[in-house]
């Protein structure tokens, strides 16, 4: 398909005339009666002519080109029907996390004054509740059982005509979605996608993980299981709670890879440990599952260790590098990570992501939280040196949502075009391989070194006691003193209470670091009995809280 795509639906229309009874969508319905998880399915074919219905009917409330649109539905099949048929109408669908909490998605609702609204009942008593933050609303549309506020049903919107729906021609580089992102490390923000954006995007994973047509996803993640329609493959929806991967049931993985022989899957750090210990704990391996990407937040080693003992010695699990402004950005398996990069790790270098992936130009420049209006080789810093990963590329979205202060602190002018700074810390080895050492606004500045937060905690996370570890800043910048903040591995917890316990492993834990030049002089720890995590992945560290935290317990132990 050419890449000057004019309207990104129709990779749903063109799958849908080349394998219409080839299963698009997988879905959760309910129970059997011996408590089972009940199936249904969708075809290319029926998501093609639900999605058409969709867009003639949302045409027929007033929703149009250009209409940006909130909707507020549970992930399944009607969540895809409703995404393409207002592509397919050239609506702007826009997209925000229900896990951010009410005042985090008030501010993105804020940001985007959206024309029309697509909700579940709750979602509609919400916005009734909150009626100010939605006065922009001209349009709203119930899914599922409409009470007293009017407006439409989408079931009623839904009896059209099956006739092919003539889907709007959109620009390429004009707007198509706006995608909220989780604001873990600051207000979330509205990326711009465009189509040929989206399109960049499903031909880079199609080229570099999905390139058997047979491949069934286990999709733990909306996102992808829309890049899995886009590719023509088989999306299988398990039974989640989206925003709480870490304490999914692990049989509701399981099961499903299983019954539906699923060969590959995208999952949080989180949820791939839980479901790891599990399966070993209950001797299963899945020999189907061929491609595991891990991503999200930095994934460990050992997480990775754990859930590639349930895979065949031909299968691998990936560690991946994205972001909501960009992905795929780079990726690598396990068994080189071991092998080559594990020892690095321990010294301190970071966590090696991998060769950047022909899709994207990965630069790294100078550290400045300052603004950069135009791009210049002049910023560009020596290989092996640590510094802003910026993209270049047409995976990467030029803007986000009417937010100047953003693009002013994101965005770097080159021609025509925009790199993206990630706000991400890393670097480029000799062979080219990327290195992430932690999140810029997290590294830790002192009256005479700056700390980066990866790099640190690689070194900590090799004691057998640290399931993982935090470094943090007390005071102000320039001036900050380092703390290590621990969390232990769960059979070591106990050992907390004994205070000669405590203190020896203290002691152990702050002498693995001082064996290094990076971390010799970090002599304040603190025990955690539980990392904060962001919303989307549970597995991607709340610095910004344990910061807060630590300050308030050195303020008690002077006192």
């Amino acid at each position: 398909m050419s890449p000057n795509i004019s309207n990104i639906a129709s990779c749903l229309t063109e799958n849908a005339k080349n394998f219409p009874h080839k299963k698009a969508i997988i879905y959760p319905v309910g129970t059997h009666k011996d408590g089972s998880i009940k199936y249904h399915h969708k075809t290319y074919q029926e998501l093609n002519i639900e999605s058409d219905q969709y867009a003639r009917g949302f045409e027929s409330a007033g929703i149009k080109k250009g209409t940006k649109t909130l909707f507020m539905v549970k992930p399944g099949p009607d969540l895809f029907s409703i995404t393409f048929g207002l592509f397919k109408a050239g609506a702007i669908p826009v997209i925000v996390d229900p896990g951010l909490g009410v005042k985090r998605m008030l501010h993105c609702f804020n940001a985007v004054n959206a024309e029309a609204f697509i909700g579940i009942k709750r979602a509609h008593i919400f916005r009734l509740l909150l009626a100010r933050h939605f006065k922009s609303v001209k349009i709203w549309i119930t899914a599922g059982k409409r009470l007293f506020w009017g407006g439409y049903s989408l079931k009623n919107l839904a009896k059209q005509t099956t006739t092919p729906y003539e889907m709007v021609k959109t620009d390429p580089n004009g707007l198509a979605l706006i995608n909220f992102t989780t604001g873990s490390t600051g207000p979330a923000k509205g990326v711009e996608y465009t189509h040929a954006m989206i399109n960049k995007e499903y031909q880079s994973l199609k080229l570099n993980y999905y390139d058997d047509p047979d491949h069934v996803d286990l999709a733990t993640l909306s996102l992808f299981a829309l890049y899995d329609i886009l590719i023509g493959i088989t999306a299988v929806l398990p039974k989640i709670d989206a925003t709480k991967p870490a304490l999914v049931d692990p049989k509701n993985i399981i099961d499903p890879i299983m019954q539906f022989n699923a060969s590959m899957m995208f999952a949080s750090p989180a949820l791939l440990n839980r479901v790891g210990k599990y399966g070993i704990e209950h001797n299963i391996k899945l020999p189907t599952m061929k491609t595991v990407l891990a991503g999200g937040a930095p994934v460990t080693l050992s997480t990775m260790k754990v859930f590639q003992q349930l895979l065949s010695d031909d299968a691998s699990i990936l560690t991946t590098y994205g972001s909501t402004e960009a992905l795929p950005i780079s990726s690598i398996d396990y068994k080189t990570l071991e092998l080559n990069c594990r020892h690095k790790t321990e010294m301190g270098m970071g966590t090696c992501i991998g060769k950047p992936l022909e899709s994207v130009e990965v630069s790294i420049i100078k550290i400045t939280d300052d603004p950069i209006e135009e791009w210049n080789e002049s910023l560009l810093v020596p290989t092996g040196t640590v510094g802003e990963v910026v993209l270049n590329g047409g995976i990467v979205s030029q803007s986000y949502y009417k937010n100047p202060q953003a693009n002013a602190l994101n965005k770097i002018k080159d021609g025509d075009n925009n790199r993206h700074r990630m706000g991400d810390l890393g670097l480029l080895d000799e062979e080219g391989q990327l290195w992430f050492c932690g999140r810029k606004q997290q590294r830790v500045c002192t009256s005479n070194k700056t700390l980066f937060t990866v790099q640190c905690e690689g070194i900590f996370n090799q004691h057998p006691a640290v399931f993982r570890s935090a470094l943090v800043g007390i005071g102000d910048k320039g001036n900050q003193t380092p703390v290590i903040c621990i969390e232990l591995e769960p059979d070591q917890a106990e050992a907390l209470k004994d205070p000669k316990v405590k203190a020896a492993l203290t002691r152990s834990i702050l002498d693995t670091g001082k064996t290094h030049t990076l971390t010799k002089d970090i002599s304040c720890l603190l025990f955690h009995s539980s990392f904060p995590v962001d919303i989307r992945h549970n597995a991607k560290i709340g610095r910004e809280q344990l910061a807060i935290w630590a300050e308030q317990q050195e303020q008690k132990n002077d006192s």
